[in-house]
C-alpha cells in the first residue's frame, strides 16, 4: 500500500520534535564504508547499489535510488598510512553516483583500505 503523510513537524512524543524539512534536507541521501584494497569490500551502506574500483585508487559509487540532481555534497573520509598522507576527493556528481579517487601525497594513486562517505542534498 503507498500513501502520504503530510505534517510540519515530526515528533518522539517525548517532547523532542524537528520541522520536517529538517528530516528532508538534514538526512543523508546516501552513505557506505568498504575497504578498498585491491578490490572492493563494502562493510556497510545506504541506497548504495555498488562500489567498482575502476583502476588503482579510484572508485565508482552508484545509487540505489538516483537523486534528483547532481548538486549534492559527496563527503569522502579515508584513513591514513604509516609515514604517508592519504587524502581522498569525490568528483563527477550526477544523479545515480559520483566518483572517489583516494592519493598519497608521497607517490599519487592509490587504493584506501578503509574509505566512508555520505551524500547530503
Amino acid at each position: 500500500m503507498a500513501g502520504t503523510i503530510v505534517c510540519d513537524t515530526i515528533s518522539d512524543g517525548a517532547g523532542n520534535s524537528t520541522a520536517t524539512d529538517n528530516a528532508i534536507y538534514g538526512s543523508a541521501k546516501a552513505w557506505g564504508s568498504f575497504n578498498g584494497n585491491g578490490g572492493v569490500s563494502t562493510n556497510a551502506s545506504y541506497n548504495v547499489s555498488s562500489i567498482t574500483r575502476t583502476s588503482t585508487g579510484t572508485y565508482t559509487v552508484t545509487f540505489t535510488n538516483a537523486l534528483v540532481d547532481g548538486n549534492y555534497a559527496a563527503i569522502p573520509q579515508t584513513g591514513t598510512l604509516t609515514n604517508s598522507t592519504e587524502t581522498i576527493h569525490a568528483y563527477s556528481p550526477t544523479t545515480t553516483g559520483f566518483s572517489l579517487q583516494s592519493l598519497n601525497t608521497s607517490w599519487g594513486t592509490q587504493d584506501s583500505y578503509w574509505v566512508t562517505f555520505a551524500v547530503f542534498r
